[in-house]
Parts: C-alpha cells; structure tokens; sequence
C-alpha cells in the first residue's frame, strides 16, 4: 500500500519512474534500519490509516504525505537533530523531483512540527501531529507495545537515563491544555492518551 501510494504522489511531479523508485528504496531502507523499532514502516502506515479518515479536512494532502514518508527518515536515539535532519533530507529529495517551493519549505516545517507537536497556525500540521501521536490514545494493549519499541530504540541508555527522558516528555503531553489539536483526533483519542501516558508515568515513579 504504502509504495503505491509514494510512487504515485512522485509521478504526480516527476515522470522519471526510476527517481521514484530509487526515492521509495531509501525510504524503506532507512524506517527500516535495525535500531529502529518503533519508528518504522508500520508507524508510516498508522499515521496514513488515521490522516485517510481526515483527508477531507486537509487542504494540501501531498505535502502531509510527503511529511509522513520523511517526518522520521532519520532518527537515532543519540542525537537531538532528527526532525532538522529530515527536514533537510526532504527538501533535497523534493527539490529534484520538482516540488514546488513554497510547498517544500512548507512539508520542512511539518517535519520540524513533530519535535515538540506544539499548536501550528497551520491546520494540515495540526493533523499531522496529532496522527504522529496518535499512538498514545490507542489500545491499553498497543500503547504497551509502543512503550516497549521506544525502550528498544532507546537502549542505548540505561534506566536511570531513559526513565528521566521519558518522564520529562510524558510530563510535556500531560501539562498541555489538550495533547491533540483537532477536534476529531482530540475526541478521539484525548480522553485515551491522558489515562496510557498517566499509568506509564505512575509505572515509573
């Protein structure tokens, strides 16, 4: 699925279908770096699956799919540049099948928007973020998943280190006045995330 959908977004703008081809490639293969557990093609796809119930409400659907495909292309536990990186990464893969722009520089912002999921003047960044975390109002079952893909590409770190991580950005989502921006992923799954990242935090007290 994800692969049709990519290589037809790009032949909307570029006719050379081995440029896409070769984009798609280095996509898979990066959400698909063995350190990588949580931040993977399935992620991708769960964020698409949510952004699909929406897509009337968004008013520039290609550049939040592009968003999606390269909002997590690079992401290494280590270092605090991701979102810069692949925002970078994506203006360069964009700019050479002909994007426009205006366009471009706005796919960068959303890519940099998933870093702190702050309110965005911008709706389309709105929904982005809200389906990047849309995760934490899954299922108890799900969100126990997720917990444990994050640890895994976190382990770099000892416990004593991850949990203090962890507890400053679940403490982040829970003092904002709503973790979602929209009003369909807020009633969705605010009520859900509030009660997953609160028994998380309490778990690591």
């Amino acid at each position: 699925m994800l692969t049709d959908i990519f290589l037809q977004l790009v032949n909307k703008y570029s006719k050379d279908h081995e440029l896409a081809t070769n984009l798609w490639l280095e996509i898979f293969t990066k959400y698909s770096e063995p350190k990588k557990h949580y931040h993977t093609i399935d992620h991708l796809e769960a964020i698409i699956s949510d952004l699909q119930e929406v897509k009337d409400k968004i008013v520039d659907w290609d550049t939040v799919l592009f968003a999606v495909f390269y909002h997590d292309i690079i992401y290494k536990a280590s270092i605090s540049t991701n979102e810069g990186d692949s925002a970078k990464l994506a203006m360069q893969r964009l700019a050479v099948i002909g994007y426009p722009a205006e366009k471009a520089a706005k796919c960068a912002n959303m890519i940099l928007a998933t870093k702190s999921h702050e309110l965005s003047d911008d709706n389309d960044t709105n929904y982005l973020i809200d389906a990047d975390l849309a995760v934490l109002g899954k299922t108890p079952y799900e969100y126990q998943k997720y917990t444990e893909q994050i640890r895994e590409e976190y382990s770099v770190y000892p416990d004593f280190m991850y949990n203090s991580g962890r507890k400053k950005a679940l403490s982040h989502f829970l003092q904002m006045d709503s973790v979602y921006k929209t009003k369909y992923f807020s009633k969705k799954y605010e009520a859900a995330a509030r009660i997953n990242t609160s028994n998380e935090l309490d778990e690591m007290k």
